[in-house]
């Protein structure tokens, strides 16, 4: 059964730092685009980045740019999202997914998602 696990989330202090990770098994996770997304109370979940197959082609939300940088190591089988200066906008529930398709931030192209993992950034 194909499934994604996130992990690494928290409560942080505004300007500091978390790292996510998002673990896949029962299948290979280089054969899929894998996307970070996040969803606060009463918004829209929303694209924050994503990374192709081969690591050659990311892309990030214009509020993550410059702070926020996907990587993969598909020897683990698994995905990560550096967050550094970190804002309290930033709290939301943070979901992997991944898609047979191309490096996109739109969730409807995204097949296969992770149950979330918490990230709040508060004094």
């Amino acid at each position: 059964q194909l499934q994604l696990v996130e992990s690494g989330g928290g409560l942080v202090q505004p300007g500091g730092s978390l790292r996510l990770s998002c673990a896949a098994s029962g299948f290979t996770l280089d054969r899929y685009v894998i996307g970070w997304f996040r969803q606060a109370p009463g918004k829209e979940r929303e694209g924050v980045s994503c990374i192709s197959r081969s690591s050659d082609s990311t892309r990030y939300a214009d509020s993550v740019k410059g702070r926020f940088t996907i990587s993969r190591d598909n020897a683990k089988n698994t995905v990560y999202l550096q967050m550094n200066s970190l804002k309290p906008e930033d709290t939301a529930l943070y979901y992997c997914a991944a898609t047979q398709g191309f490096c996109n931030l739109d969730r409807r192209w995204y097949n296969y998602w992770g149950q979330g993992t918490q990230v709040t950034v508060s004094s």
